[in-house]
């Protein structure tokens, strides 16, 4: 067994891989940059390590150096999400150098990582795949032949990384020569590849994401589902399982291809495969995660199974402690993303310092974070902050924990996404379970926000107590007896206080 671990990661996925170590009994080792000096995961380590070269380096991206330390230290390397967890010549040199990389094969993420040849890979497994290109594109002309040939819409992809970054929805020719540049451009930034291939964009799609775990000895099994389609910027924001659109008879084909897949291209370690479903319950294969995903915990509430241990158990050499059969699906499970955003202003970023975090606590929930009160949230880092998870036995039961955790949850100092995240919850659409990836845009009221922040009823409670206090000061100053004992309002309005914090 694995006996120490180096995280190449921060904040709360780097503390949730820390916390199965601890159960393990396996020691940490973090790495950080100035910027984090003084991060929870800097605490929680054993060991910790500065990267900065100096007070203005906050790149996580030092590899040499990261492999450097982790030789230093005699530990494996698991590289959560993000930053290295999908950079196979950084997984290549961890195996050439004798380093445990807890994750697939280079050779698999050098595979997968490259859009269209994971689409010609899958599709040769067996896998439906959405009609476009198995190349990059090489200027406006193919572009627009391609175009034709699948039909308008398409979409626009960028060929390495992921997050939205990249992505252009065109819905005709006209719009081709700036969606293509736009793409192109952000792209290069982006992931240092400029190449963009196309797809075949599918109307009103589900975001539909199978979870499997396998070993070195050719065992794959999947752990369920995963509905990801209430996105902004194509980057979601919640996720649930079992999803509540697809179809029983869908969902065993959908499972039962998405594994014979994995064996058949040998895949081991934790891996997603994301698929884009019509609503005529077709589903055609998008891209493959080699890699923990940020929404792992629902598929972890609903069948018990903690990915990270598996991976590490995987990684040291271990057959799968478990058989399909083992895999027990129970209840329903829903994620929030707490952002460090502000909703009302189309998700832009709100960094700054958290002067107030009170935490939900209770039953059948799950909060994995970094944050804490004083704690910077910085422009250089994804504005995430949290992940808010909450179990149910059966999906309306989740919804309701859920509620109850949002409405405990106070982070004061920045603009965070749980008023949103309220408001989805209360959300027609969302509660029937009909929705898709255009949610925000087309079943949302945007405007919602905005009206219930102008008439926050605290506000209206706390004028009225003042308004309470200076006439009785007033009174107090004429009168001629003094007051009953218990006689004064104030124990009223703080009721009505709680009952507003409460609405």
């Amino acid at each position: 067994m694995i006996k120490k671990i180096l995280v190449a990661n921060r904040g709360e996925i780097a503390l949730r891989i820390f916390r199965t170590c601890r159960v393990m009994n396996i020691s940490t080792v973090a790495v950080y940059t100035h910027v984090d000096r003084s991060a929870l995961h800097v605490r929680y380590a054993e060991e910790a390590y500065c990267i900065s070269d100096s007070l203005e380096d906050t790149s996580y991206l030092k590899p040499e150096l990261i492999l450097a330390i982790a030789k230093k230290t005699g530990a494996a390397i698991h590289p959560g999400y993000g930053f290295l967890s999908e950079n196979a010549e950084f997984a290549r040199r961890c195996e050439e150098e004798g380093v445990i990389f807890i994750g697939p094969s280079a050779d698999i993420i050098s595979k997968m990582g490259i859009k269209t040849e994971a689409r010609k890979i899958m599709r040769e497994a067996g896998l439906p795949i959405v009609p476009g290109t198995e190349t990059p594109v090489q200027g406006i002309e193919e572009v627009k032949r391609v175009a034709k040939e699948v039909g308008y819409p398409i979409m626009l992809k960028a060929l390495a990384g992921g997050g939205g970054k990249g992505m252009r929805l065109v819905r005709s020719e006209e719009e081709v020569d700036t969606a293509l540049r736009l793409s192109q451009s952000e792209a290069g930034t982006s992931f240092g590849n400029d190449a963009v291939y196309i797809e075949k964009y599918i109307e009103n799609p589900h975001h539909i994401e199978v979870q499997i775990m396998g070993d070195k000895y050719g065992n794959v099994v999947h752990l369920y589902e995963r509905e990801c389609s209430i996105q902004r910027r194509n980057q979601k924001v919640i996720e649930e399982s079992p999803s509540p659109f697809v179809k029983e008879e869908t969902r065993k084909n959908m499972l039962k291809v998405a594994v014979e897949a994995c064996k058949k291209i040998g895949y081991y370690s934790a891996g997603t495969l994301e698929f884009m479903m019509d609503k005529d319950q077709n589903f055609y294969f998008l891209e493959m995660n080699t890699r923990l995903q940020v929404e792992h915990l629902v598929t972890e509430e609903c069948t018990g199974v903690d990915l990270v241990r598996d991976m590490i158990i995987v990684a040291a050499g271990n057959p799968l402690p478990y058989k399909q059969d083992d895999i027990k699906f129970s209840g329903a499970a829903i994620e929030c993303r707490i952002y460090a955003e502000d909703p009302e202003n189309n998700f832009m970023p709100s960094p700054g310092v958290i002067t107030v975090r009170e935490a939900p606590e209770g039953r059948n929930l799950r909060l994995d974070s970094a944050a804490y009160a004083g704690f910077e949230v910085s422009l250089h880092y994804d504005p995430m902050i949290a992940k808010l998870c909450c179990w149910g036995r059966t999906r309306a039961s989740a919804i309701s924990n859920m509620a109850r955790a949002l409405r405990e949850y106070k982070i004061l100092g920045i603009k965070t996404t749980i008023p949103f995240h309220q408001r989805v919850l209360k959300n027609a659409a969302f509660l029937e379970g009909k929705y898709d990836t255009t949610f925000i845009d087309t079943r949302f009221d945007k405007e919602d926000l905005k009206r219930r922040q102008n008439t926050d009823p605290t506000v209206a409670v706390i004028a009225a107590a003042v308004r309470h206090y200076e006439r009785e000061k007033e009174a107090a100053s004429r009168a001629t007896t003094l007051p009953v004992v218990g006689e004064s309002l104030w124990k009223y309005y703080g009721k009505l206080q709680m009952t507003a914090n409460n609405y």
